[in-house]
């Protein structure tokens, strides 16, 4: 199949194009590099299925292909409240382009949708039916109602237009290729800890994450785009756990006598998050199979070798 991933230079972009390209599809590659980079992708650049084109979704692009999976946005609080009109553009304007795109072509869409939707959660866990508690004016809204917005349209365009749409919502995802600087709690850790710097935990460390591995959510999302099931659904790692005990176990993992530095809680950030993930379960077969613990050790790996990569360089300039 000829398939379109836009954000494919990404963190989660880049994994699923692995995945896409060694099951022998052709892959475009949408990237504007704004949080996405090169070198996540340089291995395909030379192989004929695959084509890299810079572009910025909020411009429309001609292409012609099967299937688009749609996950261009910065994803983590630092990038996309970094520039939070741009993030509203991208979810919405940029949305609307590749709705626009699988319109015309009859391509099927899957909308890459995240757990920010359910904003500051009143239930727990969170199922697709629960719509959410979050804050319209709040400094994350750029993201949470972007990715909401992104929501509306794409059953819009199914309603309307008969688009063949997949909304896909994405829990915490980590795992090799994450940016050492995106500000998200595992790579704070993991970048800290390699460092020999204190781990910053907010607040007092009791709100609750669940952390899905990417190569897990790789196959929630491949699986999904072959399904019938329209959604949402929710993809994510059911396991929940404290702030503290993920400072803890990276702790035990990197540097036993890291320090913990508690910081106060950024606005709006949500006390409890955890998917129900029993429509993955029963539609899609899928559910997580690498636990944190494995999960965290592939991901400092990969985190120690790029530190000591851009260290070497350092000392070369």
């Amino acid at each position: 199949m000829k398939i379109l991933v836009t954000g494919g230079a990404g963190f989660i972009g880049s994994h699923l194009i692995d995945r896409l390209m060694k099951e022998g599809n052709e892959v475009i590659c949408l990237d504007n590099f704004y949080t996405g980079n090169k070198r996540n992708i340089v291995h395909w650049l030379d192989n004929h299925y695959f084509e890299l084109i810079r572009h910025d979704i909020v411009k429309p692009i001609l292409l012609e292909v099967d299937q688009v999976y749609h996950l261009a946005c910065p994803a983590s609080p630092v990038h996309y409240q970094f520039n939070p009109i741009k993030t509203v553009k991208t979810n919405v304007v940029g949305t609307l382009n590749m709705l626009g795109l699988a319109k015309r072509v009859k391509a099927r869409f899957l909308l890459a949708s995240t757990s920010e939707v359910y904003g500051d959660p009143e239930v727990h866990p969170q199922p697709e039916e629960y719509q959410g508690n979050v804050n319209c004016i709040g400094i994350r809204s750029c993201y949470d109602e972007g990715k909401r917005m992104a929501e509306t349209l794409s059953f819009d365009y199914y309603r309307e237009n008969q688009v063949d749409i997949r909304v896909a919502r994405i829990f915490n995802t980590y795992g090799p290729r994450m940016l050492e600087n995106d500000g998200r709690v595992v790579s704070n850790f993991i970048s800290q800890a390699l460092r020999g710097n204190p781990l910053t935990v907010y607040g007092d460390g009791s709100q609750t994450r669940s952390f899905c591995y990417v190569s897990d959510l790789v196959d929630g999302l491949i699986r999904l785009m072959n399904s019938d099931y329209v959604g949402p659904v929710n993809l994510g790692n059911p396991d929940e756990y404290t702030i503290l005990q993920l400072a803890k176990t990276i702790q035990d993992l990197v540097n036993p006598t890291a320090q913990l530095s508690f910081k106060p809680l950024p606005e709006d950030d949500p006390r409890k998050r955890k998917p129900d993930i029993t429509k993955a379960k029963t539609i899609l077969n899928w559910q997580p199979a690498i636990n944190l613990e494995e999960g965290l050790k592939l991901t400092i790996e990969d985190f120690r070798k790029r530190i000591e990569d851009s260290q070497i360089a350092t000392q070369v300039h």
